[in-house]
Order: structure tokens, then sequence, then C-alpha cells
């Protein structure tokens, strides 16, 4: 197991300190995630909240998500980053690849590629992409991912893209593993197609029947041999037994904000780092 903390809804003058110090504590992961815009009064429903309503106030910083993994690795030197999750179908193939690859390239291979569908029209309608078809967007842009990495001379053509023959340089020197978020049927098929699942908050059962579920799609897939993570927050897990249970239901990589277990959802960078480390002590130095 790879304890993951995530920087979703901390200051971006945190991150150097809050990255910093998961590096040095020994954390596996660090995560941050993605949106463009915070609209004052969206159309879209929150898929993740019973209300639709987001978790999230107006004010709430959104950076970037590949210039924040490119400043924060050359801070660092072990930890990993994922992006939890990247709204992928709202960006084209050749942009994506160019900013994942290089981010890979400097960071020494430390990036997974976290990929979600969006929720949200309104950014698919600033960025100029159709909302409809993302799906079948996103599906073109995964086949098309690994072989823009790969270095070599790629040509494509599909129905949502073009592309001429070309190389794409750096190239990453390892695979960049591509996890994929959603709860869908399709969501949780299309994630066993790939290197594995991200969750949003559940329970130990609720996971337990999710891997389940995505144990079977990669068997139909004929990729029950291959290794698969299971990215997860969980309601109900909170010391080192809990996540023993989380082992046991399939939980790769479990997804926290340790300061929540001992400062609070109101700590300040001290009590972040504060809980940072003493997380590490308390469960990831005796796992």
């Amino acid at each position: 197991m790879q304890f993951c903390f995530s920087a979703t809804f901390s200051a971006p003058e945190e991150l150097v300190t809050l990255a910093r110090a998961g590096d040095e504590a020994g954390w596996g992961t660090l995560t941050v995630s993605d949106h463009l815009v915070n609209p004052v009064a969206p159309r879209s429903p929150y898929p993740y909240t019973k209300d639709g309503s987001r978790r999230w106030e107006m004010g709430t910083p959104w950076p970037d998500p590949w210039v924040t993994i490119g400043h924060l690795a050359a801070v660092t030197d072990r930890i990993r980053f994922l992006t939890t999750v990247y709204i992928l179908p709202a960006r084209t193939p050749v942009h994506v690849a160019k900013q994942v690859g290089t981010a890979a390239v400097l960071s020494g291979n430390r990036v997974d590629l976290g990929v979600g569908m969006g929720w949200m029209e309104e950014e698919f309608e600033l960025m100029g992409v159709p909302f409809s078809k993302r799906g079948r967007r996103a599906d073109e842009m995964l086949e098309l991912l690994p072989r823009l990495w790969s270095g070599e001379v790629v040509e494509h053509h599909g129905e949502h893209f073009d592309v001429p023959p070309l190389e794409m340089l750096p190239a990453p020197t390892a695979p960049v593993p591509i996890i994929v978020g959603g709860l869908s049927e399709v969501a949780l098929r299309r994630a066993a197609r790939h290197d594995g699942w991200v969750s949003d908050l559940h329970t130990l059962d609720e996971l337990r029947d999710l891997r389940s579920r995505l144990d079977r799609y990669r068997a139909e897939a004929g990729r029950a041999d291959r290794p698969f993570a299971m990215y997860a927050s969980v309601k109900d897990t909170w010391d080192l037994d809990g996540y023993r249970r989380a082992a046991d239901a399939g939980v790769t990589h479990p997804v926290t904000m340790p300061w929540l277990f001992y400062a609070g959802a109101d700590a300040d960078l001290a009590g972040k780092v504060d809980g940072i480390q003493r997380f590490a002590e308390d469960v990831i130095a005796r796992w």
C-alpha cells in the first residue's frame, strides 16, 4: 500500500512546504485537482452531492495541475504526483501529451495521469469543445497519448483527432500510468482497461463492491494479470487497523488529508505539516 495525501483546497503558497513535508516523511503520492474556472452560478449540477451543490465556495483556488506538478517536482526527490482528476476531454491530445510528457521527464518519471470526463458543461464551452461527446473524445485520447509519449514517429486519423506524422520530444523513459475516475459503469469499464481507478468518498463496504466490479471488468478486458491501482478516499477509516481493512478490500493507494485527524479542517500550514508528519509516524512507518 502506498499512502497519498491531497493538496486540493490548500492555498497555492502552501504547496511547496506540503510537498517537501510529504517527501521527507515517506508519503507515496501527492494528489492535485483540476478545474479551469469556478462559475458564479453554474448550470451543471455537481454529481457527487445529493443536492448537486459544489463542495467548495467561491474564492477557492484551482492552480493549473501540470504547472503545479512541474514546480513541486523541482523541490522534491521521491514523492509521486497524481491528478485527481484532470478533465481530459476538455483539452486536445497533443497539448496533454506535451504537458504530461514534459512533467514526466523533468520529474524523473514521478507522474501519474488521473483523468475524468468532466461534469461542468461550462468549462467545455469555454474551451470550444463539445460536452456531449466527451467520453468518445477521451477514449480516443487515451489510445493516442501513450503513442505520443513513445518518442517515435506517430500518425493518427480518428473520429475526433487527426495527427500527421510527427515525433514529440522529450519522451518519458517509463510508461505514464493512466488512472481513470468516475462511478458509472462506463467509467469503471474505462478504468479497467487502463492502470487504475480513483474514487470519490466511499465507505469500505462500497469500495469492496467497487473493487469486485473493477476486477470483473479487468478480466473481461483481458487485463486481470496486470497491476491495477485503486486510489480511494475512505470515509470510515482513520487508523492503522482501518487501513489494513482497506487493503483487504482492494485499496492500493489510500488518499487523505492527514491533518484532518489531528488539527481538523481549519488547520493552518503548521498544522498541516504536523498532520503529514504524525500520520507518517502513526500509520506509514508501522505499515
